[in-house]
């Protein structure tokens, strides 16, 4: 491992090192190397209409155990471990400009294969659990804006009735056939970067203050403006259609260098690059990496 590990440092410089300047990338094997803790699809994975069918009748509890043991062992689509730069900058106190690249899954986490997935919501534990298996973090509100502003394709959101039923499987399977009618209708390939179809679970300062809480943020419209502010409002355990997990690599370019994104997030003159929020330090803890053979925390069990 600590071979591989120089191997792809050795690589993504030399090839930075040949990139125009404001066009800093890492090359393909260095990006694929960034989803090497995501195992394999085996070959027998439900398809994400077979999923959706299997957890049709689970309760809240028992559906988050499947989705956990699926995304976990591998079942997702192969265009989401293709890795995409998104570019952010900030004006240092000095004055000086930095700039980060960081690379993020094309679209939301979704449990299926290329041709037939689920875009599957889920609540901040589980999000934070396969985040940190798979070497990931979420996003801050100011990489979604980013995200958002770079991505090649733009969805309008398609809000559904309010009520319990939001949080349904029924609905899950609903608002992501939306999605997949107006993609297929626009000839949107699988893997290009697309944003404005679902609110955004995020890392935020406010979950070191407001334990037990989830942040949400995002659902931009057509002239940038997101929908949802940033907000705390509910609690950890909850879910929705609308929600989305966008997992970001937790390796990062900081002008041009490869870096821990967890140690640009915690420095408190470079973190603006990423963050609108200042440093983050305990907000990051969620992303220890968990025991093998997760399961969905008991805390969410009364709630479900």
């Amino acid at each position: 491992m600590q071979y591989r590990c120089i191997q792809f440092l050795v690589i993504s410089l030399i090839c930075i090192q040949s990139v125009p300047a404001g066009k800093l990338d890492l090359p393909l094997a260095g990006r694929a190397a960034l989803t090497d803790k995501i195992p394999s699809r085996p070959s027998q994975a439900l398809t994400g209409s077979q999923f959706a069918g299997s957890i049709a009748k689970m309760d809240a509890h028992q559906r988050e155990q499947a989705v956990l043991n699926e995304i976990l062992a591998g079942d997702l689509p192969d265009f989401l471990r293709k890795l995409v730069p998104v570019e952010l900058e900030a004006k240092l106190a000095s004055g000086k400009m930095v700039t980060a690249t960081i690379f993020v899954m094309p679209d939301y986490l979704a449990i299926g294969s290329d041709a037939d997935f689920l875009r599957i919501p889920m609540n901040l534990h589980s999000a934070a659990a396969i985040a940190a298996r798979f070497g990931f973090v979420l996003p801050t509100r100011k990489m979604v804006d980013a995200i958002y502003s770079q991505s090649a394709f733009h969805f309008a959101p398609a809000p559904m009735p309010a009520g319990p039923q939001m949080t349904s499987t029924q609905f899950f399977r609903m608002h992501n056939e939306t999605i997949e009618r107006d993609s297929k209708a626009r000839g949107i390939p699988p893997g290009a970067l697309v944003s404005g179809h679902k609110k955004d679970v995020v890392l935020s300062n406010r979950l070191a203050k407001m334990e037990g809480r989830i942040a949400i943020y995002g659902w931009h419209r057509a002239n940038g403006a997101p929908i949802q502010p940033l907000s705390t409002v509910h609690g950890a355990c909850y879910e929705d259609y609308s929600h989305g997990i966008r997992l970001v690599s937790r390796t990062a370019l900081m002008d041009g260098v490869p870096t821990p994104i967890e140690d640009i997030l915690r420095d408190s003159v470079l973190a603006k690059v990423l963050s609108d929020e200042g440093a983050m330090g305990s907000a990051l803890r969620m992303f220890t990496v968990p025991a093998q053979g997760s399961s969905a925390p008991d805390t969410c069990l009364a709630r479900s």
